[in-house]
């Protein structure tokens, strides 16, 4: 990001623009907030959401507000290049393309090893026009931004494109160039046509902002999907990831208070074997189709769903919020929105926050073990819960992950009758007694409690429950229901523009 915005006022709040999505990033400095719009750039007026949340006592009530002018500019949205004085390049074998001045910029045609690199200046735009264009590599991206303000990447009009990169990335000096579109700066994805991306590293990497407006994009890659150090801004298009790593990362490593992720809309698949989503910071969903398969299907420090059609399957926890940011307070909640989760594993959680959970609105319908796991305090304002099939009107909490203390009534973390046992002891063979009492002195048995044929304490798991007990169910903390509801190797020549 070359440039940044001041504060906007909304209403009789004045927000830096990054906290209508940073909600509780009460640290994050201003250098870290998302940029409206790069110079020369018009800030779209489309208004995507607009809800006010307000959480526990201890956090300050804060308005979350997303207009498309905060996170893309109207140049962002446009799905078709002005090719008025555009220059046209035909692809070919071992020919590098350098980019040195604003500008558009049209590829046709189909090459192998061929690196495309804009140098140009810092305040320079640059356009490149995929027009049915075919590049394979075998160690270096096809696509290679050093410098400018930003690079748009556009697809015309039925078109298809395919960039591959099928060996070991080579490394630029001290840049590890390992992905097929490769960025130091902001990187947008517009445009009508198809992007089929196949890396054995990652797929499409920027160090500043990568934003998706448009177009269809295939990607499959041997690391991570999309990766960007200051945010990932997803406005439209159609996404469908395979991945070994996360489908979608923001991090950087150097600097805690950055790398969220925003996503206003479009169809996003993501097949992957760790987080299919995952920053650092906030993450906000105000709409979209969502269908995610992976380990971890949302996760980040502070996660906010105001909208969208989200479906997990999920292996360990479905959404999880920890604390990999300073700058935020941990914390789910989910203001609206259908959101079904399939817990595929024994101790996982559905919706896992080492803080604060807060439900206002929308569906949730969770079929697994364990729906609910929080460390903090629960609230429960409005919204329909499903759990198994069942509508039920709190949240409970799952202690210690996974089954949590069960007993006779499976999966509600129940246990018969909700009483102790009069022996004060658990039998030797840590079976709960038919009639669900547990002993007066509550002593469980060095081999752990066993519950009903629904479920059970994990062997070895001792007695010490730190919680309150409400409805029945065995709580970890409490819960408040208001509602009863580089150039390229072997390259021989080189085009310059």
């Amino acid at each position: 990001m070359k440039t940044q915005t001041g504060m906007k006022k909304l209403g009789v709040l004045l927000l830096i623009p990054f906290m209508a999505m940073n909600i509780a990033c009460t640290k994050a400095s201003t250098a870290s907030a998302g940029t409206a719009a790069s110079a020369g750039e018009t800030p779209a007026e489309t208004t995507v959401q607009n809800n006010t949340t307000e959480t526990d006592a201890n956090t300050a009530a804060v308005t979350t507000s997303a207009e498309t002018g905060e996170y893309f500019t109207d140049r962002d949205m446009e799905q078709t290049a002005d090719l008025t004085d555009a220059k046209t390049v035909t692809v070919e074998d071992n020919q590098d393309i350098n980019i040195t001045e604003e500008g558009v910029y049209v590829l046709k045609g189909s090459a192998k090893e061929v690196t495309v690199t804009v140098d140009a200046a810092d305040d320079a735009k640059v356009q490149i026009v995929l027009d049915g264009v075919t590049i394979t590599n075998t160690d270096s991206p096809c696509i290679y931004v050093k410098n400018a303000d930003k690079v748009f990447v556009t697809t015309t009009s039925g078109s298809e494109n395919k960039l591959s990169v099928t060996g070991t990335f080579t490394a630029d000096g001290d840049t590890n160039t390992d992905a097929v579109i490769f960025s130091k700066d902001d990187v947008t994805l517009n445009g009508q046509g198809t992007l089929t991306v196949e890396s054995t590293d990652n797929g499409i990497t920027s160090k500043d902002d990568l934003k998706v407006t448009g177009g269809t994009y295939v990607i499959t890659a041997a690391n991570k999907g999309l990766e960007a150090n200051d945010s990932i801004r997803i406005a439209d298009g159609k996404l469908t990831i395979d991945a070994t790593d996360d489908g979608l990362h923001a991090e950087d490593d150097d600097d805690d208070t950055t790398g969220f992720i925003y996503i206003a809309g479009g169809d996003i698949t993501v097949t992957c074997q760790d987080d299919a989503i995952h920053a650092t910071t906030t993450l906000v969903v105000d709409g979209g189709t969502l269908n995610l398969t992976a380990k971890e299907g949302l996760e980040a420090t502070d996660i906010t769903i105001n909208d969208g059609d989200i479906t997990i399957n999920a292996s360990d926890d479905g959404i999880n919020a920890g604390q990999k940011s300073d700058s935020c307070a941990v914390q789910i909640t989910i203001n609206g929105g259908t959101i079904r989760i399939t817990m595929n594993g024994f101790d996982t959680d559905a919706i896992d926050s080492n803080g604060a959970l807060t439900v206002n609105g929308g569906t949730i319908n969770i079929t697994g073990q364990s729906a609910f796991d929080y460390d903090g305090k629960a609230t429960y304002n409005g919204g329909t819960i499903i759990v198994n099939g069942e509508t039920v009107n709190t949240i409970t909490n799952q202690m210690m992950g996974g089954m949590g203390m069960q007993g006779g009534h499976g999966a509600w973390g129940q246990m018969n009758g909700g009483e102790m046992p009069a022996g004060g002891e658990m039998p030797a063979d840590g079976k709960m007694p038919s009639d669900g009492q547990m002993p007066q002195m509550g002593e469980m048995p060095s081999e752990g409690m066993q519950g009903g044929h629904h479920g059970g304490m994990r062997p070895g798991m001792n007695g010490n429950m730190n919680g309150t007990q409400q409805n029945g169910n065995t709580q970890q903390g409490t819960t408040d229901n208001s509602n009863t509801q580089n150039s390229t190797t072997g390259s021989d020549t080189t085009q310059n523009f």
